[in-house]
């Protein structure tokens, strides 16, 4: 099947951690091309990891379709990067350093005045270990927590096999044809936001989003009461979740319909569940 280009995935608010598969490069460039427009717009910082073409190549033919180019990169508003440069250390993965690789672009972001960092990623760099990608993928969610970046990660279906990219797909909160999940994290309380809508197809994304509050020693509280929707299974994740952490110190605050759907799988032995209106 093809994946036709959406707007909407190449527009992506800052937190957005988008799956964009694609067929063919004149679909790739025309993402790419529209990605870095819609950045500008936004007064991000753009930035373009390149796997398939080097950073020359990649330069030359998108410059002339991205009016006032050579300004915008001199200025520090777009930067061209080769994968090599932040996902390897020694010619291997190095999910350190793409981690600390990003940071340090929010921190270049901040210094020319950018509202946040727009990445477009090249991802046929992990087409020989899909798996070990998918899991950095997951792991990646982590970063869009402060809603300071955005990354859509490009999969080309001439070069991944089907299982691949619904593999990677499935690891994105965001993705064509998929359920749309948003987050946030949150300091006081400490905890998580969550909007959209949460199924079997962003299931697995959601569990890695839930997956650092394992670590928090006291209360953490998970709002979802602007979560529009989650199936029984993804909301078994929030038990989880509880069962791994101190008694009695997981909440959860939702609506009634998410509340039913909580009750319906006897979260409630283990999560506290606050209803939006509550006290």
């Amino acid at each position: 099947m093809v994946v036709h280009v959406s707007g909407s995935v190449l527009d992506p608010d800052l937190g957005d951690h988008v799956c964009l598969p694609f067929e063919g490069e004149r679909e790739r460039m025309t993402a790419t091309r529209d990605f870095t427009l819609n950045g500008l717009r936004r007064r991000t910082m753009v930035v373009i990891v390149t796997h398939t073409d080097s950073p020359e190549r990649t330069r030359a033919w998108l410059a002339p379709l991205i009016p006032g180019f050579a300004d915008a990169e001199s200025a520090g508003q777009i930067e061209i990067l080769a994968c090599a440069d932040i996902h390897a250390t020694g010619g291997c993965l190095d999910p350190d350093r793409v981690f600390g690789e990003l940071a340090l672009a929010g921190t270049r972001a901040r210094k020319h005045g950018r509202h946040g960092v727009y990445a477009l990623i090249d991802a046929s760099w992990g087409v020989r270990d899909a798996p070990g990608q998918a899991v950095l993928e997951a792991a990646a969610n982590e970063l869009f927590a402060e809603r300071r970046l955005a990354a859509v990660c490009q999969y080309d279906r001439g070069l991944f096999p089907r299982d691949a990219i619904d593999r990677a797909t499935s690891v994105h909160p965001i993705a064509p044809d998929q359920a749309l999940l948003r987050f946030a994290g949150t300091s006081s309380p400490r905890g998580l936001r969550i909007w959209g809508d949460i199924d079997l197809t962003n299931r697995q994304a959601f569990a890695s989003v839930l997956a650092p509050l394992e670590k928090e020693p006291a209360e953490v509280v998970i709002d979802a009461s602007q979560l529009d929707f989650i199936d029984a299974g993804s909301a078994q994740l929030l038990t989880l979740t509880a069962l791994a952490r101190p008694p009695g110190s997981t909440v959860v605050v939702c609506r009634d319909s998410i509340a039913r759907v909580l009750r319906l799988i006897r979260a409630e032995e283990f999560v506290t569940v606050r209803r939006v209106g509550d006290a």
